[in-house]
């Protein structure tokens, strides 16, 4: 259950909203310590049991990493508004996409302070909050109000156990909306690293039209797997072969450069005709409760990746 699928009209819909959401999040997630929990769930999205004790494939070990491996900084790093201070002093300020708004109170978030221009107002905290805006006069800002009011209410580690979020004070960003010279969001190019090397780069392709997935390798060759939920036709989410961005090579060298300070990591980035800007890193792609098939290439990532 996802809080942002409640549909509620007025005061009365929300608080009801909200208790019925506290209920569940209390008999279903805080009874659980983060084991236990996690256990559960990766038999219900795996379709196989977890094992942490001796984790062999990729999923399993991003389990075990999120309760054996939890730096500090990892939570800068989630962060959406903080990571970037970290981009600006250790990777390149031009990466950055424009900054056009920040707040930590959802009543902020009206007409009048958000700019003319396309934006996306997203949350800092969590994964999935967000809406896309190109024009602001066709904006419901009462329903983006409330919808705002439940991101800030929200703490993310509740859902997938993913340590690095529990601590992240909330706040909403606007940032520009990046668009190609068509007009199109641009592809968002999601570099994943094992020990601190590229092994291969999960492409989502035209996500407002085909909305596709393509895997390749570090040098650009098809990979034969898919990752993604059981719920969804992963074969049916592979598009036709694209070219590598422009700023390939650069997005290479720091991506491993991020890849040093984690086990396993995946840094996004997109390349906007020739000009590249950074996404965010993450450290648990889909949770490690999506599926890789076929599952030997879950157990050829796992075996890859060394846990201390």
């Amino acid at each position: 259950m996802n809080i942002n699928n409640f549909k509620y009209k007025g005061k009365i819909g929300f608080f009801l909203a909200r208790t019925i959401y506290g209920l569940y999040r209390y008999i279903r997630y805080d009874r659980f310590k983060d084991s236990v929990y996690l256990e559960k769930l990766f038999k219900i999205r795996q379709d196989y049991d977890l094992n942490l004790k001796n984790p062999r494939t990729l999923n399993e070990k991003l389990q075990w990493l999120k309760i054996n491996d939890r730096k500090p900084i990892y939570s800068v790093f989630a962060d959406k508004f903080a990571i970037r201070e970290y981009v600006k002093q250790n990777i390149g300020e031009d990466l950055l996409i424009p900054l056009l708004y920040t707040t930590k109170k959802y009543q902020d978030i009206k007409s009048e302070n958000l700019p003319e221009e396309p934006f996306i107002i997203k949350a800092n905290h969590d994964s999935g909050s967000y809406l896309i805006v190109r024009d602001k006069t066709r904006v419901d800002w009462k329903k983006l109000s409330i919808d705002c009011k439940w991101w800030m209410s929200m703490n993310y580690y509740w859902y997938e156990r993913e340590w690095q979020y529990k601590d992240i004070e909330p706040r909403i960003i606007v940032e520009k909306l990046l668009v190609d010279k068509s007009g199109k969001i641009p592809n968002d190019y999601k570099i994943h690293c094992i020990n601190g090397n590229i092994e291969f780069i999960y492409v989502a392709i035209d996500r407002e039209g085909k909305n596709k997935r393509n895997i390749y390798d570090k040098n650009w060759e098809p990979l034969p797997f898919t990752w993604a939920s059981k719920y969804k036709n992963a074969d049916k989410q592979k598009g036709e072969p694209i070219p590598p961005p422009t700023s390939f090579d650069r997005m290479k060298v720091i991506a491993e450069k991020v890849a040093k300070l984690y086990p396993y990591v995946r840094v996004d980035f997109y390349d906007v005709d020739g000009k590249l800007y950074f996404g965010e890193i993450t450290q648990c792609h889909g949770g490690g409760f999506d599926q890789i098939r076929p599952i030997e290439w879950d157990y050829k990532y796992g075996e890859m990746l060394k846990l201390n």
